[in-house]
């Protein structure tokens, strides 16, 4: 590959200085030392390839550098015969050609594999071996054993990035964790310097435009130092095709503005449930860095409030909280979760301001006064009491307070959706290698030989390929909204029904319905529509008291009949305690699989819905929080 000419004025460093990182450096080097194998975790921008590079530098090792990707096979991460070697000579070990892995092994080296979280659990499982004994066996070339100062050295961003997966047990048990942070500011300006050359005034705009993106309280998140480095290289360039230089120049805010969009832009994610764009962020970060009508921010090397104590940069961790703890919500009124009256059981109808303050303790802290709500003592309730938060929440979402009402709505899908992340994880083991006659793929040589005729060349027709295959699902999530669906089991419901909706990709195909003694779609089979609107409308019903089983059963048959699947599931959140309508076992026709989750379980739904969900071929899961439905949907979708 040709290396594209440096840009004019762009220094190209030849090795990347490590800032900061002194606590992590030092563990690294040690436990390389004592012959364990690492994992660096960290978002992205934090040095971890930088960091490996260096100590391999220091300590004289080659790093053999691999790319962790949903398409990595055992094959091309260990290595294969030669096809057309084999076919001429047979399986002699000359005809092997080495992957990554075994390079590494044979050759005292680090193999580097870079997000490990993204890699097939196929392909992880054969270094469960490697890690362990230091040997691999590789069918027809025999064992290999690696060399004394061969290690693993796996990067790998925080669960719950888009496309990554929690790494199984076997291969984390074996692996040492170094979790690596964000720099603090001086350590961000002086990454930014050396990369850049640039003046200090733009490199300390920069960086806290950066690191204010991190802290903003609608951007879940923000860039990296990249994106700092990027606006400091763009917002030069501009200013001199602009005829100007520096930050004093004639409309510099203005060209800061057009830099920051183009650097930052792409890597700022926006909370879900919001109505807002990259760009309306940026634009609210800039008018507090650099007001209007103000001369430019200094170079900002005066000490900084975020600044480590110590001389330490970049120490800190920098890790997100993980799932906030289960707190005890609003106990059950009676014996079914669901529904009370069984024969004429009300809708659910709108609550006064003194109904919701005797429901809910922290009410008159959450909305002080009419029509407010203060977010920020909400979102401590919902780090401190998720059940608490989430069944107040449905409840203001039905209050008379209009105001209020319409604020509790929108703010409800965006506490909802984000319960619904915690934990999230696509399912694992839904892909597997198998063989067929596809032109891409590995060569399968033994099924290509025992197809192979042995006279003349092989045809197209003769080669088999072992790729990547998945079953497709399509999943509707039936939701019991009947009258005493409130409090906790609403929050429960728009929860599990973001979650299904999160889940949605090129596997799995879901559609949501609401039901009591009629059917309400809320999301179609094969349509897609964005959480919030889902989770809206979920939390604005008001359903009745008679409870339809067999109805809703039959219009989820409805929906999936129409599926391009392997397989259509019907997952049930109710207490399965029909009032009215079929029994709803005479509806399982066409369903591949029922399953169960039991909000707010009592003896009596626990019994009917086991029951229900042997009769579907599926399992039943009681959900006693929100806390478990994460757990519970992973269970059912995996």
């Amino acid at each position: 590959m040709i290396a594209a000419a440096p840009t004019p004025n762009v220094p190209v460093p030849t090795a990347v200085p490590v800032i900061g990182l002194r606590r992590e450096r030092e563990v690294l080097t040690v436990a390389l030392q004592t012959s364990r194998h690492v994992v660096l975790e960290g978002p992205p921008g934090t040095g971890k390839s930088t960091l490996l590079r260096a100590i391999a530098r220091d300590v004289g090792k080659d790093v053999v550098f691999v790319e962790g990707n949903a398409e990595l096979t055992p094959a091309r991460l260990i290595g294969q015969y030669d096809p057309s070697q084999v076919m001429a000579g047979g399986y002699a070990p000359e005809n092997f050609l080495d992957g990554p892995l075994l390079t590494a092994m044979r050759g005292n080296g680090l193999l580097y594999l870079e997000e490990l979280n993204r890699v097939p659990e196929e392909t992880l499982n054969v270094l469960i071996t490697v890690l362990t004994e230091g040997e691999i066996a590789v069918p027809r070339l025999g064992t290999v054993h690696a060399a004394s100062g061969f290690r693993l050295i796996a990067a790998m961003n925080p669960f719950d990035a888009v496309g990554t997966a929690r790494v199984g047990q076997a291969i984390a048990d074996r692996m040492c964790r170094v979790v690596l942070g964000y720099q603090d500011a001086a350590g961000e300006r002086s990454i930014v310097a050396a990369a850049t050359g640039g003046d200090p005034s733009p490199i300390g705009l920069a960086v806290r435009m950066v690191r204010a993106t991190r802290e903003h309280r609608d951007v879940r998140m923000g860039s990296s130092v990249r994106g700092a480095i990027d606006l400091v290289l763009l917002l030069g360039g501009l200013l001199r095709l602009r005829g100007g230089y520096g930050l004093s120049a004639d409309g510099a805010r203005e060209t800061t503005r057009d830099a920051a969009y183009a650097a930052l832009s792409g890597r700022i994610r926006i909370a879900d449930g919001l109505d807002r764009t990259a760009e309306s962020v940026i634009d609210e970060i800039l008018d507090d860095v650099w007001p209007e009508h103000m001369p430019p921010p200094g170079s900002e090397d005066e000490d900084d409030p975020d600044s480590d104590a110590d001389d330490d940069p970049g120490d800190g961790q920098g890790k997100a909280d993980g799932p906030p703890p289960a707190s005890g919500g609003p106990e059950p009124q009676s014996k079914s979760s669901l529904r009370r009256d069984r024969k004429t059981g009300a809708a659910r109808r709108q609550v006064s301001r003194s109904e919701l303050a005797a429901r809910h303790e922290d009410f008159g802290k959450v909305s002080p006064e009419v029509g407010e709500i203060d977010e920020a003592a909400l979102a401590r309730l919902v780090a401190e009491k998720p059940d608490a938060a989430g069944a107040l929440l449905a409840d203001m979402a039905l209050a008379t307070d209009r105001e209020m009402r319409a604020l509790a709505r929108r703010l409800a899908s965006r506490v909802f959706i984000s319960l619904a992340r915690v934990g999230r994880s696509p399912a694992r083991g839904t892909r597997r290698l198998a063989s067929g006659r596809r032109d891409d793929g590995d060569v399968d040589i033994d099924a290509t030989l025992d197809r192979w005729s042995g006279l003349g060349a092989p045809t197209a027709d003769d080669l088999v390929t072992r790729n990547w295959t998945a079953s497709r699902r399509a999943v509707c999530l039936v939701v019991d909204c009947s009258g005493s669906m409130t409090g906790l089991a609403v929050a429960l419901a728009a929860v599990a029904a973001a979650g299904v909706v999160l889940a949605a990709d090129d596997r799995l195909d879901p559609s949501v319905l609401s039901f009591s003694d009629t059917v309400r779609v809320l999301q179609m089979q094969g349509v897609r529509r964005s959480p919030e609107m889902v989770v809206g409308d979920l939390i604005s019903l008001r359903g009745h008291g008679l409870t339809d089983l067999a109805a809703a059963l039959t219009a989820a048959g409805v929906q999936l009949s129409g599926a391009v699947a392997d397989e259509r599931v019907v997952v049930l959140l109710s207490d399965c305690l029909h009032t009215t309508g079929s029994p709803p076992e005479s509806a399982l026709a066409g369903l591949d699989r029922l399953h169960v989750l039991l909000p707010l379980p009592t003896a009596e739904s626990v019994v009917a819905g086991a029951a229900l969900a042997a009769r579907g071929g599926g399992i039943s899961q009681s959900v006693g929080g929100i806390a478990e439905i994460a757990g519970a949907l992973r269970r059912v979708l995996s």
